[in-house]
């Protein structure tokens, strides 16, 4: 099932997810001590752009040039930087390990035969002791597109994420420090409003 064209979406002039971070990622931020972050399929940067604004220093990715393009914007109007942008498929990323603090996947869903490697993949890049912060929509989030709630995701079932999916993807590389499905209300920007259903995760390198 084909998902959105992202630099379509991107190049609007508003921010599609809005210039506020997420709020369970921020919420995470603020308990960690600052350091290098990598933020996987980051689009427009609000994510990486908090995060900078509160001195971390922040690496990204994602395969859209407008969602860089909006990303450098948003740096630039908070007055910072982001230290690396690569527009880049995320099998192609070339992280060398122990080189993060913090690993972080805000709605990063990848297509469902390499979403499982392309996560653990992008763990190994942690350092020993560094964090990984996760929120992405459960396999449950199906339902609420159908019940009309406008908090939208993947329409496809294997993009989504379940608990047990996600354990299998990190594995024993990582101490649990959190992980539940729940549901959550979204207001983010013009595409992520209303109920949902998320997996949230938090996590420390072994």
């Amino acid at each position: 099932m084909a998902g959105p064209n992202w630099d379509e979406r991107y190049s609007a002039k508003e921010f599609a997810y809005g210039t506020e971070p997420n709020v369970f990622f921020a919420s995470e931020l603020g308990k960690l001590s600052q350091g290098r972050a990598l933020f996987a399929a980051e689009g427009e940067g609000r994510n990486a752009v908090y995060a900078a604004q509160k001195g971390w220093t922040v690496d990204a990715f994602d395969m859209s040039v407008e969602g860089k393009k909006k990303a450098e914007q948003l740096a630039k109007e908070k007055n910072v930087s982001i230290n690396d942008y690569q527009v880049v498929d995320v099998m192609s990323t070339t992280y060398g390990a122990d080189t993060f603090d913090l690993v972080v996947f805000v709605y990063s869903h990848f297509p469902a035969e390499f979403k499982k490697e392309a996560f653990r993949k992008l763990s190994d890049s942690l350092k020993k002791g560094g964090t990984v912060v996760c929120e992405v929509f459960s396999k449950q989030q199906l339902e609420y597109q159908k019940a009309g709630h406008k908090s939208n995701g993947p329409r496809d079932e294997a993009v989504l994420w379940s608990v047990e999916e996600l354990k299998e993807a990190f594995g024993d590389s990582i101490e649990y420090q959190y992980l539940n499905q729940e549901e959550i209300e979204l207001s983010e920007g013009q595409f992520h409003n209303g109920l949902g259903s998320v997996v949230r995760l938090v996590g420390k390198k072994k």
